[in-house]
């Protein structure tokens, strides 16, 4: 999913080192009914439902959860959390820096994710939970041994000994133009001193980045490997890098929905489908923007609301209004056209993010059924007529 900066300020501090941990994410049996409802993640071994939940807004005060975290809403989310597993969703996307301890009472996700896994592994031993977590590319971080002791405080959140995916959450060119604004606006003579930093972190960080990537699959602490927020040339460069040791690129996850089709547009998504790489979609739904829930009277709280104003939803209602008649033709709510929108578009794995059980039940009915091609061009066109928002300012880096 994405990354909210001020979240990431306080999380990354919330780590201890690992210790000895006996579950394993991926130990028991398939909850799933068929084989068919799992797809391999890229040229890994790898298999995950063909959906999965995002928990982004699990434990995080900074830009969901109307900026406070508390027991009524960690209940909702482990709700979320049984409700995917029980209807056969078992792939479960956090990261080190969503959530936080340092304010509001909140919590973070992955320790979230940890600890949802353990009651439910005590009361259903054989229960399969497929985990992915992201490290973030901060300022401080250089070189291979930062992803590994990164990837190893993770593990100790979870509670886990291994997971199934690792992921780098953006690139170190991004952190690096990040801190070249920030130091500009603060005291030009302070960014000048630092710019040799900058250039080493933007230029050397990734490759040492995907160094640690390979590590972490030949000491057996993940199965899987992916980036995020990562351009063409940059996939394309990292692919390269692990093929040599001999280590699939397994996803990129990026932000693609029907009204935010950058991916298609960049040649992100060309270049996935190329290369045998999966495309994890976060932000399928456009955060609540496509499930009908808001509108021009009715805009989304907090920091959604400056994204998705009144003006925004008034110009969507009539693609709002489309979606809807066709669900309502497949006993299907909005919410689960634009998935299914997406999984027609193949090779893509949308990850919504659930915070509560009817959510999560929602996104299940995303699965089983499809729209024929004319219904999905129809509402492509449809969406072109839309000026998208703006994403991760620096996706295209």
């Amino acid at each position: 999913m994405a990354m909210h900066v001020s979240g990431a300020c306080f999380s990354v501090f919330s780590g201890s080192r690992v210790g000895n941990i006996k579950a394993v994410a991926s130990e028991g049996f398939a909850t799933v009914k068929t084989a068919e409802d799992k797809v391999k993640l890229g040229g890994s071994d790898l298999k995950v439902t063909k959906l999965g939940v995002g928990a982004w807004s699990w434990g995080d005060t900074s830009y969901w959860n109307n900026f406070q975290w508390d027991d009524r809403k960690m209940k909702a989310a482990k709700a979320a959390f049984d409700t995917s597993l029980d209807n056969g969703i078992t792939f479960f996307d956090t990261a080190e820096v969503y959530g936080s301890r340092a304010s509001f009472g909140a919590i973070n996700s992955e320790t979230l994710l940890g600890r949802f896994i353990k009651e439910r592994k005590q009361r259903d031993p054989e229960v399969e939970v497929t985990v992915a977590t992201k490290f973030a590319a901060l300022p401080w971080r250089l070189g291979r041994q930062s992803v590994l002791a990164a990837l190893k405080d993770s593990l100790f959140r979870l509670g886990l000994s291994s997971v199934e995916l690792y992921q780098l959450h953006w690139s170190a060119s991004h952190e690096s133009v990040f801190c070249f604004f920030f130091l500009n606006f603060l005291d030009k003579q302070l960014l000048i001193n630092c710019l040799p930093w900058i250039f080493r972190a933007g230029i050397w960080g990734n490759e040492g980045f995907i160094d640690g990537l390979g590590d972490a699959v030949e000491q057996g602490l993940v199965k899987a490997v992916g980036v995020s927020n990562y351009s063409e040339k940059r996939l394309r460069n990292a692919y390269e890098k692990l093929k040599k040791r001999g280590i699939p690129l397994a996803s990129n996850q990026v932000n693609y929905s029907l009204i935010y089709r950058k991916p298609e547009e960049n040649g992100v998504k060309a270049a996935c489908d190329e290369l045998g790489i999966t495309l994890i979609a976060y932000c399928p739904i456009a955060q609540g923007a496509l499930t009908g829930k808001y509108t021009p009277q009715n805009p989304p709280t907090g920091p959604r609301g400056r994204i998705y104003t009144a003006e925004y939803l008034r110009n969507l209602q009539p693609l709002l209004n489309r979606i809807k008649e066709l669900g309502e033709n497949y006993s299907k709510t909005s919410t689960q056209v634009v998935l299914n929108w997406l999984l027609a578009q193949d090779n893509v794995v949308p990850i919504p993010g659930a915070k509560n059980a009817e959510q999560a039940a929602e996104f299940a009915g995303a699965l089983g059924w499809r729209l024929t091609d004319e219904e999905v061009n129809e509402l492509r066109s449809m969406a072109s007529e839309i000026k998208p928002v703006v994403s991760f300012p620096l996706e295209n880096l």
